[in-house]
């Protein structure tokens, strides 16, 4: 059930609200660890009133071992076999486990307003969007009153969606189990010209999910000369549920565009005072700032720049008027390791417009999947080919994010 106001911090989607009862740790003790459980016995079917003999019991790790290669929806309806099972699939730590050593479906989401102008979101398994001729979707429930909105998808990290509501609010969701969170809104104060921006990751230092707001906002120049940008930084960290300022963007105006999340940092592409782009990076432990070079385009003029994420690689995709580059930065923060992976021809894309195309995923027959304003291209670099897979309903408003089914809540 969707909120009803600002106040309820925490809630479920679809799915029944849990039991107070203090959660199990995943960590237990040696006691705990030696612990086997028991099937349930169940009638036979020659006398109803006799029952077999108990299924012969497992170990706990064994246990373990078994549901964490299981897929998320089927975890899910494992939860009702038994209240050990279900304080197990619960855990935090689990789910962390579950997260890294298990095989996970990869979708597509999109969004986009109806001609009611609902907003609408739908998962597409992404093998489906590759390969299938025609790609069925998977209506997925938003959390939040959908009528006459359009909210942002800002980005996903481990099966989390960041949305931006607006300029001050923004909400975490989990589809694959309906667990949201509402953050406390920014008290940023409104300015004409004004902009937020947002970014979203993982801490892996401090173990927690962290949200960045970019607010910038128009300001006079103190020598009295033209007007120029300014910028206030705050910093979420999931569970403290508290804003908190951090140090001002380096003197660059940075898009409007959220950032990409990539090895424990945020990115930002940013303009300089001569026009020139600028990969700007935030650690998200140290909560500093660095310039992240860019590739050596060879001379070639470059109208458009655009950042995105291929492989848990950053990536940037440069319009050079003729065709499109796609370099990949196989070592985070290594100049050296920019690798420029193909080439993709020219689509009629006018400078100026090239900054709406993203770079969503590259497949391992590298095939990558391209977002153009209301339109989704398979390029497939080793034939030279292009396809447009038959997704219906996409307009002009459409926005998309690759996510991970997983057991992560937004709500620990």
């Amino acid at each position: 059930m969707a909120p009803g106001s600002d106040g309820d911090d925490v809630n479920d989607a679809a799915l029944p609200k849990t039991s107070t009862r203090k959660r199990r740790r995943f960590t237990a003790s040696t006691e705990r660890r030696q612990q086997t459980l028991t099937s349930p016995s169940y009638p036979s079917s020659s006398n109803p009133h006799v029952p077999h003999a108990p299924l012969p019991t497992l170990p706990f790790e064994l246990i373990v071992e078994i549901l964490r290669w299981l897929p998320v929806k089927f975890l899910l309806q494992l939860r009702c076999v038994c209240k050990s099972w279900k304080s197990l699939i619960s855990d935090p730590q689990f789910a962390k486990k579950h997260l890294r050593g298990s095989p996970t479906a990869t979708r597509l989401i999109l969004s986009f307003t109806n001609p009611t102008r609902e907003f609408i979101l739908r998962a597409y398994p992404l093998s489906n969007v590759f390969n299938a001729v025609t790609v069925s979707a998977t209506e997925l429930r938003y959390p939040w009153n959908n009528r006459k909105r359009f909210d942002l998808i800002v980005g996903s990290c481990d099966g989390i969606l960041c949305f931006a509501i607006d300029q001050r609010r923004t909400l975490l969701w989990n589809p694959s189990i309906g667990k949201f969170k509402k953050l406390p809104p920014l008290d940023n104060q409104r300015r004409q010209g004004s902009y937020t921006i947002y970014g979203f990751g993982y801490d892996r230092f401090a173990d927690s999910y962290k949200v960045v707001a970019v607010f910038c906002y128009e300001c006079d120049d103190d020598s009295g000369g033209a007007s120029g940008y300014k910028t206030q930084v705050k910093v979420l960290t999931l569970g403290t549920d508290s804003w908190r300022r951090i140090q001002e963007f380096p003197s660059l105006v940075p898009l409007d565009e959220s950032g990409k999340f990539v090895s424990g940092t945020v990115n930002w592409l940013a303009s300089n005072a001569s026009g020139s782009w600028v990969i700007v990076s935030l650690d998200l432990q140290k909560e500093t700032y660095e310039e992240v070079l860019q590739p050596d385009y060879g001379g070639v003029t470059v109208f458009d720049l655009s950042l995105g994420v291929l492989r848990d690689c950053l990536c940037t995709l440069s319009h050079s008027g003729t065709s499109l580059d796609v370099w990949l930065m196989k070592d985070y923060g290594n100049k050296e390791s920019w690798t420029k992976l193909f080439n993709v021809p020219c689509m009629e894309i006018p400078a100026g417009s090239f900054p709406c195309v993203k770079a969503l995923c590259l497949s391992e027959d590298d095939q990558v999947l391209l977002e153009f304003p209301s339109a989704l291209v398979v390029y497939n670099s080793r034939n030279g080919t292009f396809k447009l897979p038959e997704i219906q309903d996409i307009n002009e408003c459409m926005t998309s994010e690759v996510y991970v089914d997983s057991l992560i809540s937004p709500c620990s």
